[in-house]
């Protein structure tokens, strides 16, 4: 798949976007002509720095309001695509974008329109370039595919073709599977953009409100099928109009695109609704399924590393083992793993060095490591190796969330044999059902807000996740957008977590954590009760919960007498749903932010999203407990 991208699409300057552009591997990049004229350098001088970079010109776009012009409007347009078409011959590409016009001087007329384009056609076959007319979702007179490739196919010139744009089509509906009937050779470029479903006015969605493929809800893969039906070679081209990308890295943004590029089109290659030349790669290894967390790896530094392990032991762990060669500790309960790791260098002390006492890494149980890993190369995540020891194991690793690791676990040794292998382990030290915490319910990571769609497509491209419909909650300091991915027997679960107001408990966290990071995790037990009443029995400090959310809770909902003076006396919070009950529990946030809760299921799906406001509320009222960031 030849693939390309917008440079609008993308933050910074035209010599900064070219950069990432071709930092993440595109071939050929989309010059917009504000980018251009805002830059201040000429046009031989951009072309030049465009081949240097390794890529080439797409498209030079847009060219706007052409066809249906009245004299002397018309003799104008065709004096400035002249203009343009020199600028494009220094450029060096050869195609130009004009779209359906907008103008309210325009006359309407599919012949009058195809007369335009054939003479356009005519000028720009003395200049050696072609034109690509696409239809806008909100065109004045074309506003539909079909209506443009009949333009096309009427005007009948050869350097006159379609430019497709799955925005355009599927915001208005339109089935894309007309698409197949177009002749690959009359299909210029195709421009690819997703977007959630939005009640707006369709210039405004499309101005604002774009996405890459597979952060949003339109029929991405369909459109892009339809063309493949063609038999279409050409590039696949991203142009985005969205207000964070434009606002966040550039660098991040090219490579999140190249990624919804590469996970779309092996999403068909594997339906087998694309194309297979002969010389083309097969599909990348299958969306990976995991069993859940491993295990969950803390950086610390000696001191913090010991409160660490003293707040793991009241909680119900155990001390495990020591790794044979290095300065790290194992805690275990039932099948729950942690590692607290206080190295003096290699990834998790550079990882204590910026951002404290933290989450450094997770363990994701998988059936094939080698090939979770292929796939994850596949989609442009970054690998991660570092030194082992002689006899140690080596799991293949992937940079995740704020540079942490994600690291890929085979699932037979998950228990046992990764632990025997690396530590040198007490007796009966995976025999422990300590508190009750049977298992990792979810982890929450914290992002910037302008940067969780892009996690979103990371995780689901890579494993077999579901995104589930994002929800805002409500936080002291403002609202806070919270994504959650979950695989489909729920034994992963993955809350991604962001907001734009710099008050929220979230955004201090990315602030005084100096970047995102895993906030919280959630260990599940079968009894909440019984586990509290251990955690109390051992000194550990449970969130308190002010009384009122208990008075409303006994008005909401029909609870047992004694259940609800438990619920009152352990801070446990409630919530019920068609599909069963919810209960959780928090410790106290540490230093940084990092905090525990305890969950249990009793069917129930969600989150407890109606919870959360309560629970930020008193959490921003708490002061962290000691374990320092240094």
């Amino acid at each position: 798949m030849k693939t390309s991208i917008a440079t609008v699409s993308l933050s910074g300057d035209l010599s900064e976007k070219l950069s990432a552009i071709a930092a993440a591997g595109y071939g050929a990049v989309e010059i917009f002509e504000n980018d251009f004229l805002a830059f201040d350098r000429g046009a031989r001088d951009v072309g030049r720095m465009v081949r240097d970079a390794g890529l080439e010109i797409s498209l030079f776009q847009p060219f706007r309001d052409f066809e249906g012009l009245p004299e002397p409007q018309r003799g104008r347009a065709f004096e400035r695509a002249r203009r343009k078409f020199g600028t494009m011959n220094e450029l060096g590409t050869d195609l130009i974008l004009v779209c359906s016009s907008v103008s309210p001087l325009a006359l309407g007329g599919i012949d009058r329109a195809a007369e335009d384009l054939n003479a356009l056609g005519d000028l720009a076959r003395e200049h050696g370039v072609r034109v690509g007319y696409e239809a806008l979702a909100w065109g004045r007179f074309v506003n539909d595919h079909r209506d443009a490739w009949e333009i096309v196919r009427r005007a009948d010139h050869a350097h006159v073709g379609i430019i497709l744009d799955s925005f355009h089509s599927l915001a208005r509906g339109i089935d894309p599977a007309s698409i197949r009937a177009i002749p690959k050779d009359k299909i210029f470029i195709v421009q690819m953009a997703d977007a959630p479903r939005l009640d707006l006015d369709l210039l405004s969605w499309s101005r604002h409100y774009r996405a890459m493929l597979g952060q949003g809800d339109l029929p991405v893969a369909d459109f892009m099928a339809a063309v493949e039906a063609t038999g279409y070679d050409g590039y696949y081209s991203l142009e985005i109009f969205n207000d964070q990308f434009r606002a966040g890295s550039a660098r991040q943004t090219a490579v999140d695109g190249r990624r919804s590029l590469i996970f779309t089109m092996d999403r068909l290659k594997a339906e087998g609704r694309a194309m297979k030349g002969p010389s083309e790669r097969a599909p990348l290894p299958p969306p990976v399924p995991t069993g859940g967390v491993a295990f969950v790896e803390f950086a610390a530094d000696a001191a913090s590393g010991r409160t660490l392990g003293d707040l793991l032991t009241s909680i119900g762990f155990r001390h495990a083992g020591t790794h044979r060669s290095k300065d790290v500790e194992l805690y275990a309960q039932g099948p729950l793993r942690v590692v607290v790791n206080t190295e003096t260098e290699g990834f998790a002390h550079s990882s204590y060095v910026v951002h404290g006492t933290n989450v450094c890494a997770l363990g994701l149980r998988v059936a094939d490591p080698a090939q979770a890993l292929l796939r994850a190369e596949g989609l442009l995540a970054a690998p991660f190796r570092q030194p082992v020891g002689p006899g140690e194991r080596e799991l293949p690793a992937i940079r995740g969330v704020g540079g942490s690791l994600v690291y890929l676990v085979p699932e037979a040794d998950a228990l046992t044999v990764q632990w025997e292998t690396d530590f040198a382990l007490e007796p009966g030290w995976d025999a422990h059902d300590g508190a009750g915490l049977a298992a990792v319910d979810h982890v929450a990571q914290t992002v910037r807000y302008e940067d969780i769609l892009s996690w979103t497509l990371f995780y689901r491209s890579i494993f077999a996740l579901t995104p589930l419909a994002p929800v805002e909650v409500a936080d002291p300091g403002g609202l806070v957008r919270s994504q959650v991915l979950e695989s489909e027997d729920c034994g992963l679960r993955l809350v991604i977590n962001g907001s734009q107001s710099p008050r929220t408990l979230s955004a201090r966290f990315v602030s005084r954590f100096v970047g995102p990071g895993v906030q919280h995790v959630a260990f599940r037990t079968p009894d909440i009760f019984a586990t509290a009443r251990a955690l109390r029995a051992n000194g550990v400090p449970l969130l308190h919960i002010p009384q009122n959310y208990y008075d409303d809770l006994d008005a909401k909902f029909e609870l047992d007498a004694a259940d609800l003076a438990a619920m009152r006396e352990s801070g446990i919070l409630y919530d019920r749903d068609d599909a069963g009950d919810y209960f959780q529990i928090y410790l106290g946030a540490l230093d940084g932010g990092f905090f525990i809760e305890i969950v249990e299921r009793r069917g129930y799906r969600g989150l407890g999203a109606a919870n959360a406001p309560i629970r930020l509320a008193t959490q921003a009222r708490d002061a962290p407990a000691a374990i320092p960031l240094r």
